[in-house]
């Protein structure tokens, strides 16, 4: 049994006249193109450390098979707003999980998006731990019952968004978690 140690995140944008090749283009920008990447779900492994993007890199070899969260959105409608975020919700309580959320949506901003997949990931993991919450308050309400109930330590996003290219070419927006 691999219970992944480490994490990273990352983000990319492409743009091409095929949609595959936009998205491969966006996970070259990203700089995970050269793996084989099969999507999990949302579940932010115990006593998992995130790394930077340089550090987890330097621990894939061409080819590997890769375990990633990944938000991804597309586009060939000119001047469309696009985003994909990832949003993750870490315990306290080290040993115990936390949440990774996915959010792709069109007419987003990246902060608008990123909190959306924060108060998603951390919603989630509020139900498991008991916490009490309105679920209609607002993300920053929900975000001070959390943090006054001191199960919820950490909560992040990372966000991509683009613009739809202006001439029709398929736009990828991408954000992913790659658990190593």
């Amino acid at each position: 049994m691999h219970v992944p140690q480490k994490m990273f995140f990352i983000k990319g944008v492409g743009k091409h006249k095929e949609k595959l090749s936009s998205f491969e283009l966006a996970l070259r920008n990203a700089g995970i193109a050269r793996f084989n990447l099969v999507k999990v779900s949302s579940i932010y492994p115990p006593q998992c450390k995130i790394v930077s993007k340089k550090e987890g890199l330097k621990e894939l070899q061409a080819g590997q098979i890769v375990h990633v969260v990944m938000s991804e959105n597309a586009t060939n409608e000119p001047h469309r707003l696009i985003a994909a975020s990832i949003g993750v919700a870490i315990p306290k309580d080290r040993s115990h999980y936390g949440y990774l959320s996915e959010h792709h949506s069109f007419g987003q901003r990246d902060d608008v998006a990123g909190d959306y997949a924060e108060d998603l990931a951390a919603s989630m993991l509020a139900t498991i731990l008991g916490v009490d919450f309105d679920p209609d308050a607002s993300w920053d309400e929900k975000k001070e019952i959390w943090r006054i109930s001191g199960e919820i330590v950490t909560t992040r996003n990372i966000t991509q968004s683009a613009i739809g290219d202006k001439h029709g070419l398929w736009t990828t927006a991408l954000a992913a978690a790659v658990l190593i």
